[in-house]
């Protein structure tokens, strides 16, 4: 089980990683293309793909994971997730999500229908086995709550305060089909990057893990992922009202864990043509 709750992990990181859609011919779509190198103690073990689209306060995205590096000794597992749904204000208000992988030999899936800031429905595979100790998800760990993918966009206001620490107040709660949890942010500092498809200021934000259900709270997976100092950096990608992430740092037993971009593609200032 316990690379069942490593593929899961993975793709709630970087991951923890991005009201109605505009209805008239001129609304803006923002198109952001990134691939990220995923290393533990230095060494490459695999490789993501972004792909989101922003169409007015409507979004669509897509993530790819693969084996890379050293990691292709270990595994030929791969995956992808997609959501979709739409900004209000400083809120994502989901509507759909799929994960789907493959990994050891087994294939794990996931499809949540959202709706109002709310999990209405789930499916996934495999199911987890009847424990005693796991904390049981109910139906009101699924109210307020988000995919872990949707929860990787951070809106914020325009302006100096879009890239301070009023980016990295607040606390995600994320549902990816089997457990229940918290990402709750904290602001630490900003940083200027450049060199890889994007020249400009993120913002620093510490990151706690913080379980609710789902999880065997005695396992040791779960007490140090709770213990963990984690770090998320975002950046204003198209849209200075919309943050993405550009690099998450996890500690593991084994190193440190970094999802960082290698190269990033933006097109902005876009019409819907399809719209006209």
């Amino acid at each position: 089980m316990s690379g069942f709750r490593s593929k899961r992990r993975l793709f709630a990181v970087p991951a923890i990683a991005f009201t109605l859609l505009a209805g008239t011919a001129e609304a803006q779509t923002n198109r952001i293309g990134g691939l990220y190198d995923i290393t533990v103690a230095g060494l490459t073990i695999g490789r993501g793909t972004l792909s989101l689209v922003l169409q007015g306060n409507a979004y669509s995205a897509k993530v790819g994971l693969e084996p890379a590096g050293i990691g292709t000794l270990f595994s030929t597992g791969k995956g992808g997730a997609e959501a979709a749904g739409w900004l209000v204000g400083s809120k994502v208000m989901p509507s759909r999500y799929t994960m789907a992988s493959r990994a050891a030999n087994r294939d794990f899936y996931v499809s949540l229908t959202q709706g109002s800031g709310h999990i209405r429905s789930a499916d996934v595979a495999p199911q987890f086995k009847p424990n005693k100790e796991r904390i049981e998800v109910t139906k009101q760990h699924r109210q307020n709550a988000m995919d872990p993918l949707s929860a990787a966009l951070v809106p914020v206001s325009v302006g100096k305060d879009g890239l301070g620490p009023a980016a990295c107040k607040r606390k995600l709660p994320v549902f990816d089909g089997w457990t229940r949890f918290d990402i709750q942010l904290s602001f630490k500092e900003t940083r200027e990057v450049s060199g890889r498809g994007y020249d400009g200021p993120v913002v620093v934000c510490s990151a706690k893990w913080i379980p609710v259900a789902g999880h065997r709270p005695s396992t040791d997976s779960v007490k140090h992922m709770a213990s963990s100092d984690m770090e998320a950096w975002f950046a204003p990608m198209g849209r200075k009202d919309v943050l993405v992430p550009y690099r998450i740092t996890i500690p593991t037993r084994t190193g440190q864990l970094v999802v960082e971009a290698s190269k990033l593609r933006l097109s902005d200032n876009e019409r819907d043509q399809a719209a006209r």
